[in-house]
């Protein structure tokens, strides 16, 4: 617990100090804004010159003053209008005059002038310094109306703002002002001199303008004259011209009909020879069309069919010849099955076919069809049953004559002999 106070009461004097710090820091700390200038006064400082003041001069940023020993002051460098009036001043010739003109001043910011300044206007108000400008101008402005007449004075106001900049220019540094810029608003007097030079001035405009009036009109009616004669010719030529279109034009046209004509004969005679052209193209192509439809439907078919026929034939000689390739094969096969089993070659063999035998013996004596069969019985009763027992006995025959064609004694292998007996 008492950590933990010792803890706190360690952060509370960080934040003390912190604080103090910063206050002290902020109080000691100087900002200038771009808009005025800030003077810290109490020690001396060497100017460039070699000269030395009792202050220092801050135009925009910061900088630290040394407690105690400086005062921070401040002077404002935003411009100050001054409307300026004066009346009965005379110009060159004696006439008088009022003018009336708008100056904006400020005090400078340029660092060689700005100690002028600083001692003259330090803690003052702008109006002061208003004031004290308005004064300055308003006798510039009458000593440079003392060397301009007022037909100078009014009708080159630009020379006569820039004469009094000029005339100015040298007071106003001394002050530690600047004069931004200055316009004469209006020039008058109440002699009204300026007003006759007007009035003379616009006679002699009028009376310009009249004979300028006059020899335009004059100039006008000579060139409307001139025009109206050029006009005449125009139109007489226009008219030549004219004419001389229109028989070109006729020219043109008969020229044209003539090779239209020409152009119309010898298209149709290109006609006829090209519609005949066409029709003998056309009995070509007539005729090579006849000769590919008697190709398709007569000639194709036959060489289509010819080669059909031969490769039946070359698929039937082809089978016929492997049919006896195999046959040939199977026969040596045999051959040598036979040549292995030795004399007994044939009894195995129709042994082993015995079953085929057989069938094909019984297939034969089925084919045997009798449609009517009459029986006549000589009163024994025994023909009936010899036609009953002709079918075995053709089955006896047939394997005769096989044992008869082969050599082989069938029905002694198959054990029928003594029946036979």
């Amino acid at each position: 617990m008492e950590s933990l106070i010792g803890i706190v009461a360690g952060a509370t004097l960080s934040l003390s100090l912190f604080a103090i710090l910063t206050m002290v820091a902020r109080s000691l700390l100087v900002i200038c804004r771009p808009n005025e200038a800030v003077i810290l006064s109490g020690r001396k400082k060497q100017l460039a010159d070699g000269s030395s003041v009792g202050y220092r001069v801050v135009l925009g940023g910061r900088i630290f003053r040394v407690p105690l020993l400086e005062q921070v002051s401040s002077m404002n460098l935003r411009s100050i209008p001054i409307d300026l009036k004066v009346a009965n001043a005379y110009s060159k010739g004696g006439i008088p005059l009022k003018v009336h003109a708008i100056a904006n001043v400020k005090v400078s910011s340029d660092r060689k002038i700005i100690g002028n300044a600083i001692e003259r206007f330090l803690g003052r108000d702008p109006a002061e310094i208003a004031r004290v400008a308005k004064e300055s101008l308003e006798g510039h402005l009458r000593g440079v109306l003392a060397n301009l007449t007022p037909e100078e004075v009014n009708e080159d106001r630009l020379k006569f703002a820039t004469a009094l900049v000029d005339e100015a220019e040298s007071d106003f540094s001394k002050m530690g002002l600047q004069l931004d810029t200055l316009k004469i608003q209006n020039v008058s007097d109440d002699a009204n001199y300026l007003a006759s030079i007007g009035r003379a001035r616009i006679a002699v405009v009028l009376r310009d303008a009249e004979m300028a009036e006059s020899f335009s009109k004059s100039e006008a009616q000579q060139r409307e004259a001139e025009a109206k004669r050029a006009g005449e010719v125009a139109i007489q030529q226009a008219g030549t011209t004219t004419a001389q279109k229109e028989n070109e034009l006729r020219r043109l046209r008969a020229e044209l009909e003539a090779t239209a004509r020409v152009a119309e004969e010898t298209a149709v005679q290109a006609a006829q020879q090209a519609r005949m052209e066409a029709e003998k193209k056309l009995q070509i192509v007539r005729t090579k069309l006849e000769e590919t439809r008697l190709l398709a439907d007569k000639v194709l078919p036959a060489q289509a069919e010819q080669q059909a026929s031969a490769f039946r034939a070359r698929g039937e000689a082809a089978t016929i010849e492997e049919n006896g390739k195999a046959l040939a094969e199977v026969l040596r096969l045999l051959a040598q099955v036979w040549a292995e089993a030795g004399p007994n070659a044939r009894e195995i063999f129709l042994l082993q076919n015995i079953d085929v035998i057989l069938e094909t013996i019984a297939a034969r004596v089925r084919e045997v069809s009798v449609a009517n069969i009459n029986v006549l019985d000589g009163g024994d009763g025994t023909a009936l049953a010899r036609y009953a027992a002709s079918y075995p006995a053709s089955v006896r025959q047939i394997l005769d004559e096989i044992s008869l064609t082969t050599g082989v004694p069938i029905r002694s292998l198959l054990g029928t002999e003594g029946a036979r007996s």
